[in-house]
């Protein structure tokens, strides 16, 4: 099969995204309403478009890092090995913190990165996911907050790429692969 050739149906509209931000924006800003600074770490690369959008509509001062990850590499398969390829520049002991991740597929990068950050010794530790495919799920970890379920399909768009290539789409597509 020819992983060049396939096509993307929208699976949701960028109007529902911006939508479902919003309001998780609200809930988190309320969760963490008497926290003096909340640390956001974004989960690179997947999540910045998503934390772009959902810092600017918290109604709560915060501070933004980031963790870089690797599982996937090219593929549409998780090597359930997970690499930190960029860790955070600033401490955590005693911090809120609000991981925000694309998606959660199979588990494995977000209980490694929970674990990481647990060891740390936050004050508080939540996750906000854009995306959640449970039928996916190979270790019990869920997140705090989830924009949208959906089905196991591969998806790209608002930041989630494959091999690197629509990032830049307003919406979340499934990718669907044409046979020669």
């Amino acid at each position: 099969m020819d992983h060049n050739n396939y096509v993307i149906d929208q699976l949701i509209s960028a109007k529902s995204i911006a939508a479902r931000v919003e309001a998780l924006a609200d809930t988190i800003s309320e969760h963490f309403h008497d926290t003096d600074k909340l640390v956001v770490v974004g989960l690179l690369r997947g999540s910045f478009v998503f934390i772009a959008d959902l810092v600017r509509e918290l109604d709560l001062p915060c501070e933004v890092d980031f963790l870089e990850t690797s599982s996937y590499g090219n593929s549409m398969q998780s090597s359930k090995e997970v690499r930190i390829l960029k860790d955070l520049r600033g401490e955590i002991e005693g911090r809120d913190i609000l991981v925000v991740e694309d998606i959660v597929d199979t588990g494995h990068t977000l209980k490694h990165v929970i674990g990481l950050l647990q060891s740390r010794n936050p004050a508080r530790l939540e996750v906000c996911a854009l995306l959640d495919k449970p039928s996916r799920r190979e270790v019990d970890v869920k997140a705090t907050w989830t924009g949208f379920e959906i089905p196991d399909e591969f998806v790209v768009g608002y930041g989630i790429d494959y091999a690197q290539r629509n990032r830049n789409l307003g919406y979340i597509g499934s990718v669907r692969f044409i046979q020669d």
